[in-house]
């Protein structure tokens, strides 16, 4: 793995934190403290003082105008007459944690302002995503007049002329980039990326775009006294969709995730409590890791492996009883997903034990029989995790083909798919996640162009993990108010990662512990700068350093070097094989790049260092590019 680092303006630092320290509600009054937070902010774009505390204390004043987006006035306008008129609306989704929050944003909020709307969320596997015809057609039958799709439709042209040759008014409501077709014809579109519209945020997911339409509407219907406290209501929901869809959690994405994120520690909801109840997350602050790997995943599995309504029906829900049922289904069809991917992953590992060759392609296509098409865009992920290169993972269902992929940083994989635009039936995505059904016939083809056409754009090098390293922390730096100091930092993410250090010259003070096969625990300390320097620190003294604040009778004095003597447990995880081929042993030095955490254990919780990479002493480092002197080793890894 290669660690680069990232430079900051030094006097736009030092700037920052001045201003930091002089803002009292942003409790950042040690100069070595704001000046590692300023750091941190600047190297993230974020260097005028305005911004910061705004990034730092995010407010729902914050939240942009939702009449910035483009057609939004116009969609508003005909929401609010089919309600007057006591028009049937049909609130058209997706499957995914994406769309289904969308829909119960939506239908929420048209319920609060005095609509009955219905709503259609397709099956992954009958219907496919996105609008279809028919679905509209059976709705116009039934009565209903306006339309509104949610994190879908912006390539559903076909679905928005049967809408227009019905009478039935269509608005668009999505985040996905429009295609080179344009837009479809509907009433209204609402889409930030879409040609001309200013909207500030452009990343914002299918739920953010149902929530600004929520605000909007409630902003014209309802009495001012109560829309903050509805706001705060949706933003836990917009939360978990934020946060599950990956987009940046900056801007107005961090107002929805920070916001939410607090919210949920008081959830009222029914539904929301049992989910939270199941995934055993219920009256506490919650991470993004924690919704992104606990809740998401069995809001997802409803899509994946059964039907979608089951979330619509568990946030709607007023029985508590009902609600826990439902959650308990989800985790259940969870548990299944998990199963069904691990089956489909080892199929996958023994095409490439049997065919070496396939570890060469540039693009990486794979294709089985009967893959469940809800887990192979995970199980894309798994593969790009492993092997470093884009990969589309592909049910073939007799004649026709169903596949998901998912891509590296140096590859934009929807403009990929619209080089062989020819071989799809139909096909969609971003530059990092793609979704496409074709002919099974067009699959050699297409593993051929896109191999083609990848080896034209990357290079072996692109295939080499970066790690990205925020700043250099001795372990002596580390204490609990930098660990408070960098909360504030969250909810972290895609756009707002998680700082990693690195810390050079760090000594193994016990041998590495195995966890579980693949996890390991071991005990760093600073490393010896001269011989013979804290030399009377016993292992058991070592051992019984604390994490936090030292306690001075347990470490030597010697040359008044007592800060050298603190220490830390480092979590690896997957890094048991890693450890092994190092063969480190107690007294070894290496450098490290590292997470900080905080183990809540009552009798041996603390801080401890979450290791992302180490890098034994054999090695010469390098410059990282760009930089006159490198502030972390570049190398070929230990891993």
């Amino acid at each position: 793995m290669k660690w680069t680092g990232r430079a900051a303006n030094a006097a736009k630092v030092e700037s920052l934190a001045a201003e930091l320290r002089s803002n009292s509600s942003l409790h950042l009054n040690d100069p070595k403290l704001a000046r590692t937070v300023a750091h941190l902010l600047t190297i993230r774009g974020i260097d005028q003082p305005e911004a910061a505390a705004s990034f730092l204390a995010p407010l729902l004043s914050h939240l942009h105008s939702p009449y910035l987006m483009t057609g939004m006035r116009v969609a508003i306008d005909r929401i609010e007459a089919a309600i007057e008129r006591k028009e049937g609306i049909l609130i058209y989704g997706d499957y995914d944690v994406d769309g289904t929050t969308a829909v119960i944003v939506l239908k929420t909020a048209i319920e609060l302002c005095g609509g009955t709307p219905d709503f259609h969320v397709p099956h992954r596997i009958r219907e496919g995503y996105d609008l279809r015809g028919d679905v509209i057609e059976r709705a116009a039958v039934e009565g209903i007049r306006l339309v509104i799709s949610v994190d879908a439709g912006i390539r559903a042209f076909a679905a928005a002329e049967t809408a227009r040759r019905l009478g039935v008014d269509l608005i668009v409501t999505d985040h996905h980039i429009p295609g080179q077709d344009g837009l479809p014809h509907a009433l209204a579109v609402l889409n930030p990326n879409q040609p001309g519209c200013e909207y500030p945020c452009k990343a914002i997911c299918g739920a953010g775009v149902a929530f600004k339409v929520a605000h909007a509407l409630m902003e014209r219907r309802l009495a001012r006294r109560d829309q903050s406290q509805l706001l705060m209501s949706f933003m836990k929901i917009v939360a978990i969709a934020t946060i599950a869809d990956a987009v940046p959690l900056i801007g107005e994405n961090r107002v929805f995730a920070k916001l939410g994120l607090e919210a949920l520690r008081s959830a009222v909801n029914p539904g929301l409590k049992a989910l939270l109840d199941v995934a055993k997350l219920s009256g506490r602050p919650l991470s993004s890791g924690e919704v992104g790997f606990r809740i998401a995943p069995r809001i997802n599995a409803a899509g994946r492996m059964d039907i979608a309504r089951d979330v619509i029906e568990l946030f709607s829900v007023k029985d508590s009883q009902r609600a826990i049922e439902i959650a308990k289904k989800l985790d259940q069809l969870n548990s299944e997903r998990q199963e069904e991917e691990r089956r489909i992953l080892d199929a996958i590992n023994l095409r490439f034990e049997e065919e070496p060759a396939m570890r060469d392609a540039f693009c990486i296509v794979i294709d089985g029989d009967g893959w469940h098409r809800g887990v192979i865009g995970i199980t894309a992920t798994r593969v790009v995790e492993r092997w470093g290169r884009p990969t589309l993972v592909i049910s073939r269902d007799g004649e026709v083909a169903h596949g998901s992929g998912r891509s590296i940083r140096a590859f934009h994989l929807l403009n990929a798919l619209e080089s062989c635009s020819g071989l799809f039936s139909r096909f969609g995505g971003h530059a990092h996640a793609v979704g496409f059904s074709l002919p099974a016939a067009n699959l050699p083809e297409l593993r051929i162009h896109l191999d083609r056409y990848a080896r034209e754009r990357l290079s072996i090098a692109d295939f080499e993990p970066i790690l990205v390293v925020d700043t250099e922390l001795a372990l002596d730096q580390i204490t609990p108010e930098l660990f408070q100091a960098l909360k504030r930092l969250e909810p972290f993410g895609m756009g707002n990662p998680e700082p990693v250090f690195s810390a050079r010259n760090v000594r193994m003070m016990t041998p590495v512990r195995v966890i579980k096969d693949k996890h390991v625990k071991l005990r760093l300390g600073a490393a010896l700068e001269k011989d013979g320097e804290n030399g009377d620190l016993t292992e058991a003294a070592a051992l019984a350093t604390p994490r936090c604040h030292p306690d001075s009778a347990a470490l030597s004095r010697r040359n008044g070097s007592w800060k050298k003597s603190i220490s830390y447990n480092a979590l690896g995880w997957r890094m048991a094989e890693s450890f092994e081929q190092a063969k480190l042993l107690p007294g070894d030095s290496l450098d490290i790049a590292f997470t900080l955490d905080h183990n809540d254990h009552p009798d041996f919780g603390g801080l401890e260092l979450s290791l992302r990479d180490f890098k034994t002493k054999d090695f010469k480092a390098q410059a990282t590019e760009g930089e006159d002197e490198p502030s972390v080793p570049v190398s070929v890894s230990s891993k």
